[in-house]
């Protein structure tokens, strides 16, 4: 996703600026053949939803993120000289959909539940990764009976291929591989669960951490004399944004933008801020978030050896120019 493709669109990102990840190549499913099948020690009633009985059920509509954990990477290289391996993605790895679908809660209720779930393993109907077998990833039961969805629609329209259709989860304020494309098992278990993507690939992680972003190209052109409003985007998995604080000099000093539109948990947070710059030549503009639990923006973050969350205030380069 182009962050100045964002510029003016509203809320949500559209379905063809969302940006795809996936393991393998898209699969193209027939809906009619379709079933999601639940199982394991940790129901009572296991059994198969065909796509019709999944769009009869109880529904949900939730305005959340999905970010890929590796959101940021290349700014591991660029802006701390400390690359990391992985495909080299800018801020744009995220986007925020209005998804709509049946809470997994209640489709793990209809299924009887046991008190002693412990992980509901998620399966993918993508075709096998390397030697690791279908991507699948375990959720904590507290966190499947919370407030994830088994999603049907983005955006108001049935999932498109790239975006798991028949049925994904969406799971809030995690990171995006916890929200399995293509879904077609859940495995609900008695203990914990170990698979590649949560011991070989993406160990520990879960929460996204707290990032910003203009909406604005990198090396971005503005004109010299023209009062300006910059805009951009605050998000965390942890909870709410409370305050954004933007630099337009490289992190000398700082001035707290305006918040607008709504502050929604696993979500993001629209600012703005006004600058009309005196002076033409190169500018670095940062902006710094701070979440409802405290947790704000540092301006260096610890490498991690696989490039995943990125936190650090990202110093987005920008050029004034006069005429």
């Amino acid at each position: 996703m182009r962050w100045e493709a964002m510029a003016g669109v509203g809320y949500h990102t559209p379905n063809d600026r969302f940006f795809v990840r996936n393991h393998t190549c898209t699969p193209l499913i027939d809906a009619a053949t379709w079933r999601l099948r639940i199982h394991g020690p940790g129901v009572r009633c296991p059994g198969e939803y065909t796509y019709p009985q999944l769009l009869a059920m109880p529904a949900r509509t939730i305005d959340t993120a999905i970010e890929c954990a590796g959101n940021g990477r290349s700014l591991y290289d660029t802006q701390q000289h400390e690359p990391a391996p992985g495909a080299q993605w800018g801020l744009g790895a995220i986007g925020v959909a209005r998804w709509r679908g049946v809470p997994l809660s209640y489709l793990l209720r209809q299924a009887g539940v046991r008190p002693d779930a412990v992980d509901v393993v998620a399966r993918g109907l993508d075709a096998p990764f390397e030697d690791h077998g279908r991507v699948r990833r375990p959720l904590p039961a507290a966190k499947a009976m919370d407030d994830v969805i088994v999603a049907y629609e983005m955006n108001g329209e049935p999932l498109p291929p790239d975006h798991g259709f028949p049925a994904r989860l969406v799971v809030p304020g995690w990171a995006g591989i916890a929200s399995i494309k293509w879904l077609g098992d859940l495995e609900v278990a008695t203990k914990k669960i170990f698979t590649p993507w949560n011991t070989l690939f993406y160990r520990d992680i879960t929460t996204q951490p707290v990032k910003s972003a203009f909406e604005l190209a990198w090396d971005a052109v503005l004109r010299l004399g023209v009062p300006h409003v910059l805009h951009g985007r605050s998000w965390s998995g942890r909870g709410r944004i409370t305050r954004v604080e933007v630099s337009l000099d490289g992190g000398r000093t700082w001035r707290q933008a305006e918040h607008h539109g709504r502050r929604l948990v696993g979500a993001w947070l629209p600012w703005h801020i006004q600058w009309a710059p005196r002076t033409p030549g190169r500018y670095v503009l940062m902006a710094r978030a701070t979440d409802e639990t405290g947790a704000t923006q540092p301006l260096i973050t610890p490498r991690h050896p696989f490039g995943y969350h990125f936190d650090a205030v990202a110093q987005h380069p920008i050029h004034v120019v006069s005429g």
